[in-house]
C-alpha cells in the first residue's frame, strides 16, 4: 500500500496543473533571488575589492591579494550562508511537520541551546576535536534537547505549551553554559561570540566537511516525506494507512537535529531562521497546494532559509560600516527578524485561551495562614543567617555580633562589609520579583505572566546594559533609572499588543517571548560591539549576580518594594476584584482600566529595580505566587506577604548556593534560580500533559497547527 498526497481537485485537472506550474515558478524565483543575494554578498567586505576585482578573481585574472580575499574569505562566507540557511530552513520545516506546530524550530525546541551546552562542556575539558567530531557532539546535545522539549509539550498541542517547554529548557541549558563561561573564561574564550552566530569562514574546510552531513539529512527527510504527510492527519489515521508513527517521528527529529547540528558547528546558532523560513512556505501553500507536501515544501524552505541568512548578512553590511559589520554576528540580525515574526504571529493567533481567573482553591483558616507565615518567616531568618555566615570564608555568629558593634578584626570586617550587602540585595530582589509576578498575574488573570517570560526583565536588562556599556562609571540610581526605562518600554509593547482580547494566554506569552528574544539580541549586539572588559562585566551582571553590590545598590529596590507592599495591601480589595473577571469590578463601581494600569506600573517598577540591583533572575516571579496561592488561597491580603517571603528566601538560597557550592569560585544567583526553577517548571508541564492542560490555565486550544494535505490511498 502506497500513500501519496494530492491537492483537492475542483475541476478536470486544471487546479493541479496550475498549482504545479505556480510552484515551479515560485521555486525558480527563489533560486534567482538566492543567486542575486549570493553575488551581492561576495562583493561586500572590509577589503577594497569591488565587483570588478571579484570578477577578475573568479576568472583567474586578479592579483594575488584580491584573489586571496575572494577565494579564501568571501566565497567561503557566501557558501556557508547558503549551507547554513538551507539546513536551518529544512530543519525547521521538518520539525514543524512532525510536531504539527508552527512554532517548532531549532530555537523554540532548545536545539541550539543543547548544542551550545554540549560544545561548551567539551571546550571546558580542554578536549580538541576535529570539526566532524564537534558536529557529532553538537548533534547529541541538540537531539537530547529537542526530544525533551517535544516529550514535555506533546505532539499537536497548542503554541503556549511548546513555547513554554522550549523556553524553560533553553533558559536552564543556557544558564549552565553561561556558568561555564564565567567559571572558565580562558578555556571558553571566544565561545560567547561564537554563540551569536556568524557565517564568516577561513577557507572552505568547514563547508566541505559539513556539506555531506547536510546532504545526508536532506536525503533522509525526502525519503520519509510521504510518511510525514500522513502524520498530518493524526496518529490513528496514519497508523491506519500503514505508517509507523513512532519510528517516523523519531527519524524526522533525528534528521532535523542533524541538520541543526551541522549549521551550529559551521556558523554557531543562527537564530530563528528555522522558524521564519517554513512560515514563508506556508504563506505560499495557501495559494499553491503543491507546497503542502513535504517533498515539495522542504527544498523551498531551504531556499527561504538561505535567503534569510544571506539577506541578513547583506543588509547588515549595507547598513553599517564594514569594520562594524565584521564585529556584528549575522545571528543577531536574524534573531531580531525572528522576534518581530513571533510578535506578528502572536497578533494573528486566534486566542481562544482567554485570560481567566485561577481555579477555585480551598480557603485555609486564619490559624493556618498565621502558621504558614510564621514558618516562612523563621525559614527566611535562617536563610539570612546562613547567607551571612557561609561563603568562601565561613564565620560564626560571634563574628557577626562583634562586627555589628564595630569590634571585629580587620579580616572579619572586610568579609562582612562585602557579604551583608549581597545578602540584603538578594533578599530585596527576590521579594520584589515575587511581588511583581503576583501583581501581574492578578491583573492579567494569567498564571503564566511574570517579568521574565513577558520580556519586562529583558527590557530592564537592555536598558541597564546600554548604560553599563556606554557609561562604565554609571551610578546606582542611574542604572536603576535606565532599567526602569527599558522595562517600561517593553511592558508598553507587551501589554499593549496583548490587550486585544483581554490578555489571552496565547497572545500574552507569545508577545512576551518575542520581546524577550528581541532584547536578548540587542544585548548581544551591544556586548559584541563594546570593549571586551565591558562584555565580561555585562555577562556577570546578566547572570543575576550580587557580586560587588554595596548598600546603596539596594536602595532603589528597597524603596520600590515598600511602595509595592503598601499599594498591594492598601488596595487589596481592588486587587482581588480585578483578578476575578472583567465584569465584576465594574458592577461594584471600580474602574478596571485605571486599577489595572496602576498595578502594572508598580509591577514594572518592582521588576526593573530588582533587575538593576541583582541582574536578570528568572522564574521567581512565576513560582512564588503559584506556591503562595497553593498555601494560603487567593485572597491577596494573604498571598502578598507569603509570596514576598518565598521570593526572598528562594533568591537568598540561590545566592548562598552560588557562593558556597564551588567556593572560592562563584555562580550568579540568576544561574542558580534557573537551575532550580527549570526542573520545577518542566515538572508542571509533564504533570499536566496527559490532561491536555497548561499549568494554571486549564484546557488549551490547539492554536495554529499545520493543515494536513489530502491523502489518497493506492492499493
Amino acid at each position: 500500500m502506497a500513500v501519496t498526497t494530492t491537492a483537492p481537485a475542483t475541476g478536470a485537472g486544471t487546479p493541479t496543473t496550475s498549482s504545479r506550474t505556480g510552484a515551479a515558478a515560485v521555486t525558480a524565483s527563489l533560486v534567482l533571488l538566492v543567486a542575486v543575494l549570493a553575488v551581492l554578498d561576495i562583493t561586500q567586505g572590509t577589503a577594497a575589492v569591488g565587483p570588478s576585482e571579484v570578477w577578475k578573481a573568479l576568472t583567474g585574472r586578479a592579483d594575488a591579494g584580491d584573489a586571496s580575499v575572494v577565494i579564501a574569505s568571501r566565497l567561503p562566507r557566501m557558501t556557508a550562508g547558503l549551507l547554513v540557511g538551507g539546513a536551518l530552513g529544512m530543519a525547521g520545516a521538518s520539525l514543524q511537520a512532525v510536531s504539527r506546530n508552527v512554532l517548532a524550530a531549532p530555537d523554540t525546541l532548545a536545539v541550539n541551546a543543547g548544542s551550545y551546552l554540549a560544545l561548551g562542556v567539551i571546550t571546558v575539558t580542554g578536549t580538541s576535536l576535529p570539526l566532524l567530531a564537534s558536529s557529532g557532539v553538537a548533534f547529541l546535545g541538540g537531539l537530547g534537547a529537542a526530544a525533551t522539549a517535544l516529550s514535555l509539550s506533546g505532539v499537536g498541542t497548542g503554541t503556549v505549551r511548546l513555547v513554554l517547554a522550549g523556553s524553560a529548557l533553553m533558559l536552564g541549558l543556557s544558564s549552565v553554559t553561561e556558568g561555564l563561561l564565567l567559571l572558565f573564561p580562558e578555556e571558553t574564550n571566544g565561545l560567547y561570540q561564537w554563540n551569536q552566530g556568524s557565517i564568516s569562514q577561513n577557507g572552505f574546510g568547514g563547508v566541505v566537511q559539513m556539506a555531506p552531513v547536510v546532504l545526508v539529512g536532506v536525503i533522509g527527510l525526502l525519503l520519509v516525506g510521504r510518511r510525514v504527510d500522513a502524520l498530518a492527519l493524526g496518529d490513528e489515521a496514519a497508523r491506519g494507512l500503514g505508517v509507523p508513527v513512532r519510528r517516523t517521528r523519531v527519524a524526522v527529529v533525528v534528521l532535523g537535529a542533524l541538520l541543526s547540528a551541522a549549521a551550529v558547528t559551521l556558523a554557531g546558532p543562527i537564530g530563528y531562521v528555522g522558524l521564519c523560513a517554513p512560515a514563508m512556505v506556508r504563506l505560499l501553500a495557501r495559494r499553491l497546494r503543491s507546497f503542502t507536501r513535504m517533498r515539495a515544501s522542504l527544498p523551498v524552505a531551504g531556499l527561504a532559509g538561505a535567503c534569510l541568512v544571506l539577506g541578513s548578512d547583506d543588509a547588515l553590511r549595507a547598513l553599517v560600516s564594514s569594520d562594524q559589520a565584521v564585529a556584528v554576528p549575522t545571528g543577531v540580525v536574524t534573531s531580531l527578524v525572528g522576534a518581530l515574526f513571533l510578535i506578528g504571529l502572536a497578533l494573528r493567533v486566534r486566542d481562544s485561551a482567554t485570560a481567566r481567573s485561577p481555579e477555585r482553591m480551598r480557603i485555609p483558616s486564619r490559624a493556618m495562614f498565621l502558621v504558614t507565615a510564621a514558618t516562612l518567616t523563621a525559614a527566611l531568618v535562617g536563610v539570612t543567617i546562613a547567607g551571612v555566615l557561609l561563603g568562601d570564608t565561613k564565620l560564626l555568629l560571634g563574628d557577626v555580633f562583634h562586627w555589628a558593634q564595630g569590634t571585629a578584626g580587620q579580616s572579619v570586617s572586610f568579609v562582612l562589609d562585602t557579604r551583608v550587602p549581597r545578602v540584603l540585595t538578594a533578599l530585596l530582589a527576590g521579594a520584589a520579583l515575587a511581588l511583581s509576578g503576583t501583581l501581574v498575574q492578578a491583573v492579567t488573570r494569567n498564571p503564566l505572566a511574570e517579568p521574565g517570560i513577558l520580556g519586562v526583565s529583558g527590557g530592564a536588562a537592555l536598558g541597564a546594559v546600554l548604560l553599563v556599556t556606554t557609561v562604565p562609571a554609571a551610578a546606582t540610581w542611574g542604572i536603576a533609572g535606565a532599567a526602569f526605562a527599558g522595562a517600561a518600554v517593553a511592558s508598553v509593547v507587551v501589554f499593549g499588543l496583548a490587550a486585544r482580547g483581554g490578555f489571552g494566554s496565547n497572545r500574552l506569552v507569545l508577545v512576551g517571548v518575542g520581546v524577550s528574544a528581541a532584547t536578548t539580541a540587542l544585548i548581544s549586539l551591544f556586548i559584541v560591539l563594546t570593549d571586551p572588559f565591558n562584555a565580561t562585566k555585562a555577562l556577570t551582571w546578566l547572570s543575576g549576580s550580587t557580586y560587588g553590590r554595596e548598600l546603596p545598590d539596594a536602595l532603589p529596590v528597597s524603596g520600590a518594594l515598600v511602595l509595592g507592599i503598601v499599594v498591594a495591601l492598601a488596595r487589596r480589595t481592588e486587587l482581588d476584584l480585578v483578578s476575578l473577571d472583567e465584569d465584576t469590578p465594574g458592577l461594584l463601581g471600580l474602574r478596571p482600566a485605571s486599577a489595572r494600569l496602576g498595578f502594572l506600573s508598580v509591577a514594572v517598577l518592582l521588576g526593573a529595580t530588582a533587575v538593576a540591583a541583582a541582574g536578570t533572575i528568572g522564574f521567581v516571579g512565576l513560582i512564588a505566587p503559584h506556591a503562595a496561592r497553593a498555601l494560603v488561597g487567593r485572597r491577596h491580603i494573604r498571598v502578598v506577604p507569603v509570596a514576598v517571603l518565598l521570593g526572598a528566601s528562594l533568591v537568598c538560597v540561590a545566592d548562598v548556593m552560588g557562593r558556597t557550592v564551588i567556593a572560592p569560585a562563584q555562580l550568579g544567583a540568576g544561574l542558580m534560580t534557573a537551575v532550580i526553577g527549570t526542573p520545577y517548571f518542566l515538572y508542571l508541564l509533564l504533570r499536566t500533559r496527559r490532561q491536555g492542560t497548561t499549568p494554571g490555565i486549564g484546557p488549551e486550544p490547539g492554536g495554529p497547527v499545520l493543515r494536513p494535505a489530502r491523502l489518497v490511498v493506492r492499493q
